[in-house]
């Protein structure tokens, strides 16, 4: 019998789980979201917040256990510098599983990991639509010039 026997196998022996997770958890570090199946997204969800949690304590020590779990020095150091002061005031609950359609070849359950704070969801959208916002004004500014310097 299984009783409190919690671990999500994920039909992988316990190394390559290990190493999986970690990968994905560092995807999700880096570029904010992943995109996976719906069992290692709530398999790696439990990870990712007890990563942040040792970001939030900030020491040496915790920075050594991230980096022994993760193996990604650049993921670490991003956990620590920006992502866990973000998540300071929250209690948990850092990241969010949203369901997607399923898989067209394999029909496997699909879902988004992706962090809760918003700012850091939509951190690659929000420079896109603030150029696009200053190039329409510039490009005003351009024509208004323009126009003033021919009728002169």
């Amino acid at each position: 019998m299984r009783h409190l026997k919690r671990t999500a196998k994920l039909g992988r022996v316990s190394s390559h789980r290990n190493a999986m997770l970690a990968n994905l958890v560092c995807s999700l570090i880096k570029h904010q979201r992943v995109v996976t199946t719906l069992a290692k997204a709530k398999a790696a969800r439990s990870l990712a917040e007890k990563m942040i949690t040792l970001g939030k304590k900030g020491s040496i020590h915790h920075r050594r256990l991230a980096a022994a779990r993760l193996h990604q020095e650049d993921a670490v150091r991003i956990l620590f510098n920006e992502l866990a002061p973000k998540h300071m005031d929250r209690p948990g609950g850092y990241t969010r599983i949203v369901k997607l359609v399923e898989r067209k070849g394999d029909a496997a359950k699909m879902a988004v990991l992706e962090w809760v704070e918003p700012e850091m969801v939509s951190a690659k959208s929000k420079p896109r639509t603030e150029k696009a916002t200053v190039d329409k004004e510039e490009s005003k500014a351009g024509k208004e010039s323009a126009v003033s310097e021919t009728k002169e």
